[in-house]
């Protein structure tokens, strides 16, 4: 039962059709981690965190550096130094008490992934690495737990959500991780400041609308994003049936690190 208080706060989602009162109180009843909390965990966390969503878990094991406020707005100068996990959960509160918040200050890995993820409804990946990236994708295959995937470099950025058994993962489209050196870091290549912010935002709209279970979720298809030309573009990608976790007759029965994966700028830290 939403109190006089929350129905004040979230009265612009009640009066909605598609969300309600009923459906706010899906919202406060959700569960969302959020792994990374850099350039996309910032708006991720910050809008979540104002829509109610109940429970958000946030894991990340860095601190906050100068050089990520261009991009990084859950970070403000003050907060440099501090472990990132403190630093959003700190805006989080600040923004919705209703909001219960679990920090992680760790690094994902096939030995915890699968006890953080356990809890949650639904998982985003916020990390800036393809050994986190695949990691995670094998973990909520295997748990079977709905998640966004989100990608940025430069002026483009990508998103497809993932409904394990049902849709495209992440290894159907990229089975294993690039060569090292094949693609430039954050610090070589660069990222336009507000580009997290388009595909963050994104990201949490999927978040809550499969918590409201209403709308299209991005699963079997890849959302792009180009901000030089101001284009989206949506393309449909079928499961693969060769697919090494998701496949008909899968090799990836047992989760590991892809220790020689490349640090990339995707998902800032």
């Amino acid at each position: 039962m939403l109190t006089e208080e929350q129905i004040q706060r979230y009265s612009r989602h009640i009066i909605l059709k598609e969300v309600g009162g009923k459906g706010q109180q899906k919202l406060l009843d959700g569960k969302v981690l959020i792994i990374g909390a850099g350039g996309l965990g910032a708006p991720i966390a910050l809008y979540l965190a104002a829509a109610g969503v109940g429970t958000i878990g946030i894991a990340d094991a860095d601190e906050v550096d100068i050089t990520n406020l261009q991009r990084q707005v859950i970070h403000f100068t003050a907060d440099v130094g501090k472990p990132k996990v403190e630093s959003a959960a700190e805006k989080m509160r600040a923004i919705n008490p209703d909001v219960t918040v679990r920090t992680y200050k760790e690094w994902v890995s096939a030995a915890n992934i699968a006890g953080i993820i356990a809890d949650y409804d639904f998982i985003i990946d916020g990390t800036d690495n393809f050994a986190a990236k695949f990691l995670i994708n094998d973990a909520c295959v295997q748990g079977n737990k709905p998640y966004s995937h989100g990608g940025i470099l430069q002026f483009v950025g990508q998103t497809i959500t993932v409904l394990p058994g049902q849709s495209t993962c992440y290894r159907c489209i990229f089975p294993e991780p690039p060569p090292k050196d094949a693609i430039p870091t954050c610090s070589q290549a660069g990222v336009i400041g507000v580009l997290p912010g388009v595909i963050g935002s994104i990201q949490a709209t999927e978040a809550i609308k499969f918590l409201l279970g209403k709308g299209e979720l991005l699963a079997g298809r890849i959302l792009m994003y180009d901000a030089l030309g101001m284009e989206f573009r949506n393309v449909a990608i079928k499961r693969n049936p060769n697919c090494p976790i998701c496949g008909d007759n899968p090799t990836i029965t047992v989760l590991r690190d892809e220790l020689d994966a490349l640090t990339v700028c995707d998902l800032e830290h």
